[in-house]
């Protein structure tokens, strides 16, 4: 039977009541089990099935065979809950909580976009209502966008559901205009904001009552960073006293992280031209200042990663990091976690600044431990980017056309290094492993320009970097093996242990350059230093060394240094 007619698919269950999901197909069998058996040592599934699918050639159909079945066992699906059917929004202040006010900005995104508003001012400014209300078309679409679902949740006409919001929304516009042209909300520009705080304090309505006054303290701004500043402006003059700086500062917040968290008023705020590396890493920056600021003083390379917060974003960023305005904090985060699982690339066509990038964001976040994002979110949102940087498509691009094998080899050490993930790992192993291999690496390392000791030390810097890969054992071992062949045949090619021996030079330096060789320093571990060990071990019982250690204490006690690492001495 064909190859191509047997593959193997792995399906993993995230948690133990979760459904199985296909994770991986592949025609081969090794790689589905120990890519399964990685998931499950590494916790990030609860169970993994490995099942053999044959073609029948004559039915065309897939016969399925399990052939591993690991993990906790599954639940019996849980009875589902009875679903509720009341509306969520029956009256005006229903539309002012936090789900409503995202609902209402993914329906009206464009029309709030042109107006350069957010939900939360639409809900604060009567003459942004009578704009939307005078539109007719973007309000009757964005009804009829919710509409359909909500009727299909609760069994009942749509038409039934849009004569519902339609009476919902023309109850919560009188109100507003009403409410503006009786005077009730706030002027900032008259009244010192944190005199409107206290008169307003026993209002049963005062959130709403100042979050119009702040809205119409917003109209006018030409840009987002205007409002952000008028915001921060309004923060600077909020009481000092502990119950109503926390309703002041709450008023504020919910158009700050509207702003924040919206693509357009953070392009605005961080810089329109930026990458989306370097919009997570000013992101990063501006979320935990204090730790990533620290950071950057000790770490050169987040430095060359981390652009310069302009003006508006630096003030934001004070504030953050006094413990204010947690939501847009919590906005901020979402963004970069979003953006680290997606599919977009940090560095378009620059695969290195990539790699270096998501090293500094990385260690950025964990310095900001808890700022930003959980260290348990942090490793499963890098574990998940890790994922893209050993595809084909990453590592071709970051390999190029130009380099040679040698430097293939260290650039795919360097991805090795700056991916996580037992899947992770093992598939930058596997990439090693094939070029090590490969034969074009083989002759550069053996007839390449380099004379024998220059190919000897560059092949034990890279038999050595491996073990820092944090690679698994059986991947890492089989490296440096590799590794230590091409390095014997490099020796062996020179005869580089025998004219060591034979040169006319002081017993000590000759002994001092094996023993260099032997224990992996001058040369990788393998065939070449075992020779120069054995060499080595007939000099240290040569009379013509304990002559010259007698004549040279210092040149001894260098010996035995490096007799002990050896293991050579006694």
């Amino acid at each position: 039977m064909d190859r191509g007619q047997i593959h193997y698919e792995l399906f993993v269950r995230r948690n133990p009541t979760s459904g199985w999901v296909l994770d991986l197909a592949t025609e081969d069998r090794s790689r589905a089990v120990e890519t399964a058996e990685a998931l499950l040592e590494a916790g990030h599934v609860a169970a993994v099935r490995v099942c053999k699918e044959v073609l029948d050639p004559e039915t065309r159909e897939f016969r399925s065979v399990t052939i591993l079945n690991k993990g906790a066992p599954e639940r019996g699906k849980q009875k589902k809950a009875v679903e509720n059917r009341e509306p969520l929004c029956v009256s005006p202040q229903d539309l002012y909580t936090v789900h409503a006010r995202e609902r209402i900005g993914r329906l009206l995104d464009n029309w709030l976009l042109r107006q350069r508003a957010t939900p939360f001012e639409l809900l604060h400014r009567a003459d942004l209502v009578e704009k939307l209300d005078a539109s007719g078309v973007e309000l009757q679409h964005a009804v009829q966008k919710v509409a359909v679902p909500e009727a299909q949740a609760r069994g009942v006409g749509v038409h039934e559901i849009i004569r519902t919001f339609q009476t919902l929304i023309e109850r919560a516009i009188s109100r507003l205009i009403k409410d503006q042209r009786r005077g009730a909300f706030p002027d900032f520009h008259k009244e010192n904001f944190a005199s409107a705080v206290e008169r307003l304090w026993n209002e049963p309505e005062r959130g709403y009552l100042l979050g119009a006054g702040v809205a119409a303290y917003l109209a006018g701004s030409t840009s987002w960073n205007e409002k952000i500043g008028r915001l921060l402006d309004l923060a600077e003059k909020a009481p000092m006293e502990n119950g109503g700086r926390v309703a002041a500062l709450s008023a504020l917040e919910q158009p700050l992280a509207e702003i924040v968290g919206g693509k357009a008023g953070l392009g605005d705020l961080l810089g329109a031209d930026l990458d989306l590396g370097d919009t997570l890493a000013a992101i990063t920056r501006l979320a935990g200042a204090r730790a990533v600021e620290a950071l950057i003083q000790m770490e050169p390379s987040v430095a060359k990663v981390m652009p310069q917060l302009p003006p508006a974003a630096a003030r934001l960023a004070t504030w953050l990091d006094g413990g204010q305005f947690d939501s847009v904090r919590a906005a901020l985060a979402q963004r970069v976690l979003r953006e680290l699982v997606g599919p977009r690339r940090l560095k378009p066509g620059d695969p290195e600044a990539e790699i270096a990038c998501l090293r500094a964001l990385a260690m950025a976040l964990t310095a900001a431990d808890g700022r930003i994002l959980q260290l348990e979110d942090v490793h499963t949102a890098f574990t998940t980017r890790s994922a893209t940087l050993v595809a084909s498509d990453f590592v071709e691009s970051l390999l190029g056309k130009q380099r040679g094998a040698r430097e293939e080899v260290e650039t795919l050490a360097h991805l090795a290094e700056n991916v996580t993930g037992a899947a992770n790992k093992r598939q930058a192993a596997r990439w090693l492993g094939a070029n090590i291999s490969a034969l074009k690496f083989e002759k550069e390392m053996r007839y390449g320009p380099d004379t024998p000791p220059a190919k000897l030390a560059a092949l034990a810097t890279l038999q050595r970097s491996i073990d820092r890969l944090g690679l698994p054992d059986e991947d890492r071992d089989l490296l440096k093996g590799r590794l230590g062949e091409i390095g014997g045949h490099v020796e062996a090619d020179a005869r580089l242990v025998l004219l060591l021996t034979r040169a006319e030079a002081p017993i000590v330096h000759k002994l001092n350059l094996l023993l260099r060789l032997a224990i992996g320093e001058a040369a990788p571990l393998g065939p070449a230093a075992d020779r120069a060990r054995i060499e080595a071990l007939k000099l240290t019982r040569a009379p013509e060394l304990r002559q010259e250690i007698a004549r040279s204490p210092q040149a001894a006690e260098k010996v035995r240094d490096l007799l002990r690492t050896a293991g050579l001495a006694a």
